[in-house]
Order: structure tokens, then C-alpha cells, then sequence
């Protein structure tokens, strides 16, 4: 079993978690200028992205983009791991890949505590990924653990690239922003992220 398979009907059920969804749990964050480099990043690949559809083009050319312009703005204070294996518990299907990961260390070799952010990419509906990402968000509250670095909260977003919904796990509490927050503007959605990576 892995993240895959779960469902967030399933990960409430396995990992007694309750959710809230109430709407916006992010405060307002100021909004941040995209770099060169991102603008003419977004406007190469968001046209190729779209018109293909593929989770990798999306992937690829609009949020990969965009984690390394917030490691940038972070001054490269935190790591940033796209499809590494982050395997925590097997034995509770806690294991795969994440598509990103955003961790607190600036280590970049390999993933290390604390996990702060995790992003699960979809091509299209986001709501079949709100279960795998609970689950790897959850893996990232364990992996914390596992290595004596407890963190109060892991921020999660299921994207297309386009369209970005976030979540919030506090312990076995998991809250879902049912509002979905578009690219283009980029400004808004990296002062969100990089909001995210430091409160985490």
C-alpha cells in the first residue's frame, strides 16, 4: 500500500483524524513579485502545461517553477526535493513518493526533519488528491517525530499547477481550504507559500 491508495474517507478512518472545513485558514499574506526568471518561466511553460494537460507538464513547467522561486526568496534556508521516496511508516501504507517536499533544513541531499510542506500534483480534479496528501502530510508529522523534531503544524496543497488548494494538519486535526487559488497571479500564491514555509 502507499499514498496512493488512500482516499480521504480512508485516511480520516485509519489515522482517527477529524476534519474542518471551514473555509480560509490562511490569514491574509502579502504578495510577493515574481523574479525574472519566474515570469519568463510561467510564460514559456504555463501555455505548454495547459495544452497538454499531463500532471509531469504541470508538474514540471508551473509548480517546480515556482517551490524553487520560494527556496530563493527563503535564501535557500530550506530544501526543496521533487519525487524523492519518502517512505516513514509501510506498515501503515505511509509510504511512495511525494511529488514535492519542502523541508526546514537546507540540506539538499537528502530529505531531513523537519518536513514542513508537502505538494501532491493532479492534471485535474483536485479532490481525489486531498486523501494522498493528508497521508503524506501525516508521514511528514511522523518522520518529524521519528527524528525529535515535532513540528505543531504541516501545511499540504494539492495543485494542478493552475489551481491550488491547501490544507492544514495540527496534530489529528486536518483543515481543507475549499477555496481554490489560481496561477496567474503568481504574487498572491508565493506569498501564501512562503507565509506557509515559515509559520510551519
Amino acid at each position: 500500500m502507499s499514498y496512493s491508495d488512500f482516499s480521504l474517507s480512508k485516511v480520516k478512518r485509519d489515522f482517527n483524524l477529524t476534519t474542518v472545513e471551514n473555509g480560509r485558514f490562511l490569514p491574509e499574506t502579502h504578495s510577493i513579485e515574481p523574479s525574472f526568471y519566474l515570469k519568463e518561466a510561467l510564460s514559456e511553460g504555463l501555455p505548454i502545461a495547459t495544452a497538454t494537460g499531463s500532471e509531469k507538464a504541470r508538474s514540471e513547467l508551473i509548480i517546480s517553477p515556482i517551490l524553487v522561486e520560494v527556496r530563493k526568496i527563503l535564501e535557500r534556508k530550506v530544501s526543496f526535493f521533487s519525487g524523492e521516496d519518502f517512505t516513514v511508516a509501510p506498515e501503515l501504507g505511509l509510504s511512495g513518493v511525494c511529488d514535492f517536499l519542502i523541508s526546514r533544513s537546507p540540506e539538499q541531499i537528502f530529505i531531513e526533519a523537519p518536513a514542513i510542506v508537502i505538494i501532491e500534483a493532479k492534471k485535474g480534479d483536485l479532490k481525489p488528491g486531498l486523501g494522498q496528501c493528508a497521508a503524506e502530510m501525516i508521514a511528514a508529522q511522523k518522520f518529524n517525530e521519528i527524528n525529535n523534531i515535532p513540528i505543531k503544524t504541516i501545511y499540504g496543497s494539492v495543485s494542478s499547477g493552475t489551481a491550488w488548494r491547501f490544507l492544514k494538519l495540527e496534530g489529528q486535526i486536518l483543515s481543507i481550504d475549499l477555496n481554490d487559488y489560481t496561477v496567474p497571479p503568481v504574487k498572491i500564491l508565493l506569498g501564501i507559500l512562503v507565509w506557509m514555509v515559515r509559520e510551519g
